[in-house]
């Protein structure tokens, strides 16, 4: 009995979760503007996603965004966490929390702070200021990712491989690195994604003319939301989930298989 209602609640989460991503998908194919009415099956909405202008430059305006943005930030991130490490102990818990003020902070102070910032110090908005408003909140999921598996780690290898005689740039890159990939990967993946999901930020230091996936979708909610958008969000969801997939298979197929080379 407990197993079937545990069962049972596990299946009613994953319901709640999934049933408006589904209904989404369902939408992104049906024959009409209208939601509550079903006109047959259609890829005309898909079609559209490369034939509208306006929804194309917003999609690259945010991949491009996204993929900046965790890259410097997962490599400031990187950085700051070995900086942080080497600090004592009551210096790294003041560190990290100023760090996780942004985790815990309202987006839109972030977002209200930011803008003012940039106009104080009279930089115009524009791709720029998005950027770096987007690699300023990113950077510590990135830490948080990062910091536990350095700590996990520890210094022990960094400082056997300097014995041995490499470089500190050639320990840290051979023997560090390679140990705390899946800490990195993990924030570059939470990085990418908190970027792409991004409204509040983007919308105040944006420049005029300067869209992005959520901008756009949040400018079409007055006058009605085209299924082309639904069909454009099942792409960027097949595309995400697919990626989660692979990094969660891909190193238990590595471990196996140097398990069978070794053995």
């Amino acid at each position: 009995m407990k197993k079937f209602f545990r069962v049972l609640y596990i299946g009613l989460i994953f319901t709640f979760l999934y049933i408006p991503i589904l209904t989404l998908i369902v939408l992104s194919f049906n024959d009409t503007k209208t939601m509550g009415v079903w006109k047959g099956f259609t890829w005309d909405w898909y079609l559209e996603i490369f034939t509208n202008a306006q929804i194309i430059e917003a999609f690259w305006n945010t991949l491009i965004i996204a993929l900046v943005s965790a890259v410097v930030a997962t490599v400031v991130g990187v950085a700051a966490c070995v900086g942080i490490q080497a600090l004592r102990h009551r210096t790294q818990q003041l560190v990290l929390q100023v760090t996780n003020i942004p985790l815990l902070n309202a987006e839109i102070v972030t977002a209200i702070s930011l803008m003012l910032a940039f106009g104080l110090f009279g930089i115009s908005l524009s791709m720029g200021t998005v950027l770096f408003s987007h690699i300023t909140f990113c950077l510590p999921y990135v830490i948080l990712n990062v910091l536990p598996k350095l700590r996990q780690s520890g210094m022990h290898i960094y400082e056997a491989a300097l014995d041995l005689g490499a470089s500190p740039v050639r320990a840290f890159f051979s023997v560090v690195l390679p140990d705390i990939m899946p800490g990195v990967t993990s924030g570059f993946l939470m990085a990418f994604t908190m970027s792409v999901d991004d409204f509040v930020v983007t919308y105040f230091t944006r420049g005029a003319g300067i869209n992005t996936l959520s901008t756009l979708i949040y400018s079409q909610v007055k006058v009605g939301i085209r299924p082309s958008i639904y069909a454009l969000s099942t792409i960027i969801f097949v595309i995400v989930l697919i990626v989660l997939i692979v990094a969660n298979v891909l190193p238990d197929i590595t471990a196996a298989r140097k398990k069978g080379e070794n053995s």
